[in-house]
């Protein structure tokens, strides 16, 4: 009896020219259910068998007297958007609201329904996804915003991530990523998965991804089957898209950085201690703990890293110097007007003769180095090098640890071109860490076979506390 008394209420406030809003306050109902009363009222006197919402009680609108005009718009611009409209109907004399004119735009053209999500979960071992995403970050240091950039892979069923701060959006930049990725992950999954970036994908042809010829090598090297997203349907790889907010808000959020290598640092704290440890919100479980579950499955690494390096002519020019990529490396004389090979990695610049043998090598010139010359200023003299004796190096080596030698061994035969410069660097090691650490380093190289400085420097920075570094928490003695 109740709800038919409201209806009554309704319907004879209504026949008084009583707006909807004032009914609704009047009676302490919603506007919503007003209408449906006055609907279903319609319906029952014009003998119609339709549902609630297939009627629209009619009022007046600023924009019934603009809706032919609308038609010929639409008619003449099928694919006009809501402020276009808006404004062509401003020009006219149309004082109603953008939001009116929305509604009805919308209501005419039909609601777009968006295609389902349907996520489907790989077995363990099966697939990885990885994907790019740029940020503004002012950095304290400089007070300035700049854009970074962030690469990041996901092993789709334990949800276990790695991301790192990366120069740009290069094909080589990818390899480099991709590398120390299996090398934190321990191992590769059967199939990687991208979006459509130029560092993977040509183009399509007849529905399918046709990969580039270095992207192929790369994935042949690694044992891995590439696949890619169909284009504009990002969906299809949700589990790398959606850690990236959790990225944003979990760890980009409240937070403040010195510069870049302490956004560094503290990601790769984040890594491990936050990302690592949550619980996720589909497997209910720690990322970490499903890895150790997952890690049996991934494939092994391959005894020697794929070259990532970009190797190209130059001749050297009147300054005794070679341009590459924006800036000029200093030869010695005597190669002057001579053709050099360039071999460079995303650290480093090795110059050599046309016949192979290392001229000379750099750091990589820094991005948006006001300097253009790298090593101008070194005199004729000191172009021989000055290093330290291998038989020293060696030597040193050896006294971190009874491992050590075998590591050496391993170096020597799997490096045969370069092993003396690997040597080198490990031992430039012992400056930033402890001998325990490297030596713990180098026995876990020797576990995967690993033999390369460069995997001895990413495990002591992820792992590793440096020499200088605080400790947080000391232990009190006494």
């Amino acid at each position: 009896m109740k709800d038919k008394s409201i209806e009554n209420a309704v319907i004879t406030l209504y026949s008084r020219e009583q707006s909807l809003r004032n009914i609704s306050r009047s009676l302490g109902i919603s506007r919503n259910r007003v209408s449906r009363i006055l609907q279903m009222h319609n319906n029952a006197r014009e003998g119609k068998e339709l549902g609630p919402g297939d009627v629209e009680i009619k009022r007046k609108s600023k924009l019934d007297s603009y809706r032919a005009r609308i038609s010929e718009l639409l008619e003449s611009y099928p694919q006009a958007t809501c402020q276009r409209v808006y404004e062509e109907l401003q020009k006219e004399g149309y004082q109603g609201r953008r939001t009116i004119l929305g509604d009805y735009l919308q209501k005419i053209r039909g609601r777009h329904t968006e295609e389902p999500v349907y996520c489907v979960e790989q077995g363990a071992g099966q697939r990885g996804s990885h994907d790019w995403s740029d940020y503004e970050i002012q950095f304290m240091e400089t007070g300035q915003k700049e854009k970074v950039t962030f690469f990041s892979f996901i092993l789709n069923f334990s949800r276990r991530q790695y991301i790192e701060e990366v120069p740009g959006k290069k094909q080589e930049t990818l390899f480099e990523s991709l590398e120390r990725t299996f090398r934190y992950m321990e191992g590769i999954p059967y199939e990687v998965k991208s979006d459509n970036q130029k560092a993977c994908v040509d183009r399509w042809e007849s529905g399918h991804a046709i990969f580039n010829s270095s992207y192929l090598d790369f994935a042949n090297h690694y044992r891995f089957r590439p696949l890619s997203i169909h284009p504009g349907k990002p969906r299809e790889n949700l589990k790398i898209e959606r850690p990236f907010y959790y990225f944003e808000t979990n760890f980009l959020n409240s937070r403040s950085f010195k510069n870049r290598e302490d956004l560094r640092e503290q990601l790769r704290e984040w890594l491990q201690e936050v990302n690592d440890q949550h619980i996720h919100r589909i497997t209910k479980r720690k990322p970490i703990d499903l890895w150790k579950e997952e890690y049996p499955y991934l494939q092994g690494m391959p005894e020697v890293d794929y070259d990532t390096r970009k190797i190209g002519t130059r001749i050297v020019n009147n300054e005794s110097a070679i341009e590459w990529e924006g800036y000029f490396y200093m030869v010695p004389g005597k190669y002057q007007h001579k053709t050099c090979q360039v071999m460079a990695s995303r650290e480093e610049v090795i110059i050599n003769s046309i016949e192979g043998e290392e001229i000379v090598r750099y750091g990589k010139a820094e991005k948006n180095r006001e300097d253009k010359y790298v090593g101008r200023t070194r005199p004729e003299s000191l172009w021989k090098s000055r290093e330290m004796p291998l038989e020293e190096v060696i030597k040193r080596l050896e006294s971190i640890g009874p491992s050590v030698g075998e590591f050496i061994k391993g170096m020597k035969e799997h490096k045969k071109e370069n092993y003396k410069l690997h040597l080198r660097k490990v031992l430039k090691l012992k400056i930033s860490y402890h001998n325990e650490d490297i030596l713990l380093a180098i026995s876990r190289a020797l576990k995967h076979k690993v033999y390369e400085s460069r995997a001895i420097e990413n495990f002591l920075s992820l792992y590793a506390r440096k020499k200088n570094d605080p400790e947080l928490f000391p232990d009190k003695k006494g």
